[in-house]
């Protein structure tokens, strides 16, 4: 009992793909020495091929000629082949033929979704690694006959994607058959009935246009520069992969640079960054990182405004991407990131967002679809109409020149009276979209890591269910100047969620407890919208996560919602409550003193009683 209650209390470790550590860092800048010509050492063009993943499991290797077994260990993986360890007395058999068949499981969370399946896969003997003495194991390099997308396209991947289109199309039918009740109806219940052809008509064209949705393509002579900033506070675990994951990019070194800032941090985040640029500048001398990466130390705790807006002042390149220290950028996500800016009327663009750390547990899980659906197709579907309405925290790119035209109305931008310390991602982006395009680009990806706690993940949803309020109350005021589909759709989108916790306490309490009537209409309807999301899901990532997004709607139907009318009447509160921030000490010590003095007043009241 005591063991099992130990566990709980013990925080479990984030699961996540584990790249294998190359012998060269910076594995994707391209080299000024022109001695490598490929993106990857073992010739690999694809950034994606040539990531090599840490994983431990057992596989089976058929020898064809002679029908015998060999038994070994996965060491690590890619796309397109492994490293197999197996036992010295069978190095023999592996000279015998010239292909091999391998059959093994690959551990879910250990690579990209969607190659977390069982695989049976001919290979041939590409390299022989080394002898493990200590283990009597040896170590043997694959390669396989097809990359393993190619093997999965046409099997696994095949009925995913048959499953998933037949559903979301009679998903789509049912829907829509439910909404011609609606209308029918309306008479007899304006505000349930006007709110559920509101909500459907509003998700299903944002899935519509998303569909249509098309990054833009890369012009390999358009590298402006940028400057990329990460805003640093109580990292240390992850500032390091941010920073080689901005440093390694398959971009001119002459037109990239990375500045960090520290706002104070107190735990070991310094002396992290320290570590980090100076082992970068040890091993990676040859791409001129003296002058390319900076580190800028705030003197006290300002606020991740404060660190964005001096990394911008530092910076010496027309772009500045902003990328949050527990997010990592894909080797090619700045030269994607860049491409839309060739139109001068576009003022910022974000990329993709995708959870790194997926795997970890249900609440991972739930946000991986989550994530992947509101920037695939929510944001996408804004991008059309070039007006997406937050340009995100993890990864968004701004011309230079108007964050510093704003910076001063953004540092000093309150609400109520009170300092608006968080939403500086939506709050910027309301600043530039008054005037000029905001777009999406859906090849400019990076991964983030996400609550994987209960209580903590609460506590996010609700910052930024204040941080929507009152960013959408701003947008409010010029987003009819748009395009009037997307104005219509914003202002849709705007009243949904706030509408929401009445209408389910209408179906749910009303209803049944007036006229008798359980709400299997209104219930049906909220798992049919539950299943669009998650096969959109499984349509683009072939992913067995996608039945989390049925989760997800659920649990926002039960839990979220309700967030929505307490962030409405503490919409002015100023704290994150997932970090020690200046205003959540603040607040803290408020509590404190308050709990002093009522216990103070208990005290008193009980010696004057006796």
């Amino acid at each position: 009992m005591l063991n099992k209650l130990r566990e709980k209390l013990i925080k479990k470790e984030e699961v996540y793909p584990k790249a294998k550590d190359e012998r060269r860092i910076l594995t994707h800048v391209p080299d000024p020495s022109h001695i490598r010509q490929k993106t990857d050492r073992r010739g690999e063009t694809s950034y994606e091929k040539g990531v090599r993943y840490k994983v431990e499991c057992p596989v089976s290797i058929d020898l064809p000629k002679t029908h015998k077994k060999i038994k070994g260990t996965l060491v690590d993986i890619s796309v397109s082949g492994a490293l197999i360890s197996i036992s010295s007395a069978d190095q023999e058999l592996l000279l015998t033929e010239k292909e091999y068949k391998l059959h093994f499981k690959i551990p879910t969370g250990s690579i990209l979704e969607g190659y977390d399946q069982k695989v049976r896969i001919y290979a041939a003997v590409k390299r022989k690694a080394e002898s493990l003495e200590e283990t009597n194991t040896f170590l043997v390099g694959f390669k396989f006959r097809k990359d393993l997308d190619k093997h999965f396209k046409y099997r696994r991947w095949f009925a995913d994607l048959t499953f998933s289109s037949f559903f979301l199309a009679f998903i789509v039918f049912l829907i829509a058959l439910m909404r011609v009740e609606s209308i029918i109806y309306f008479k007899y219940a304006p505000l349930f009935y006007g709110y559920s052809i509101l909500t459907a008509t509003y998700l299903l064209t944002r899935y519509l246009f998303g569909g249509f949705y098309r990054p833009v393509p890369i012009n390999k002579n358009y590298t402006p520069g940028v400057s990329v900033i990460i805003p640093c506070f109580n990292e240390q675990r992850w500032i390091q992969k941010t920073i080689i994951s901005c440093l390694n990019q398959d971009y001119p070194t002459s037109k990239l640079e990375v500045i960090v800032v520290d706002d104070c941090s107190t735990d070991g985040s310094v002396e992290a960054i320290e570590k980090t640029i100076a082992l970068l500048k040890e091993k990676c001398g040859q791409y001129e990182l003296e002058g390319r990466i900076k580190f800028i130390p705030l003197k006290e705790n300002s606020g991740k405004r404060v660190a964005l807006v001096k990394g911008m002042e530092a910076a010496t390149h027309e772009l500045v991407t902003f990328v949050d220290s527990d997010s990592f950028l894909k080797p090619q996500a700045i030269r994607h990131l860049v491409q839309p800016f060739r139109d001068p009327k576009v003022g910022g663009v974000t990329g993709r967002t995708d959870v790194e750390n997926a795997w970890t547990n249900s609440i991972t899980k739930m946000q991986a679809v989550r994530y992947y659906v509101a920037f695939r197709m929510i944001k996408a579907a804004e991008s059309i109409f070039d007006a997406v309405t937050c340009l995100s925290g993890p990864i968004s790119c701004y011309r230079k020149e108007l964050v510093e035209y704003y910076k001063e109305d953004w540092l000093s931008q309150t609400f109520f009276g009170q300092p608006a310390t968080f939403g500086d991602d939506r709050s910027m982006t309301n600043y530039i979209l008054k005037n000029h395009r905001t777009v999406y680009q859906d090849t400019a990806i990076c991964t983030t890591i996400v609550p994987s706690e209960f209580k903590v993940f609460l506590k996010q949803q609700m910052r930024w269910k204040r941080s929507w309020l009152r960013e959408s109350l701003r947008a409010g005021s010029f987003m009819w100047k748009k395009e009037p589909f997307q104005a219509l759709s914003f202002y849709a989108g705007f009243i949904v969620p706030l509408l929401a916790p009445f209408v389910i306490l209408y179906n749910v309490v009303y209803v049944p407890l007036t006229y008798g009537i359980f709400p299997w209409v209104f219930l049906i309807g909220i798992l049919l919208m539950s299943f669009l999301m998650s096969f959109i899901y499984l349509w683009f990532r072939k992913s067995k996560i996608w039945i989390y997004g049925l989760w997800f709607c659920l649990f926002y139907e039960g839990i979220l919602v309700w967030q929505m009318p307490i962030a409405c009447l503490t919409f002015w509160k100023s704290t994150w409550g997932t970090r020690q921030t200046k205003e959540d000490v603040l607040a803290e010590a408020k509590k404190e003193a308050k709990k002093i003095k009522r216990r103070g007043n208990n005290e008193y009241q009980s010696t004057n009683g006796a």
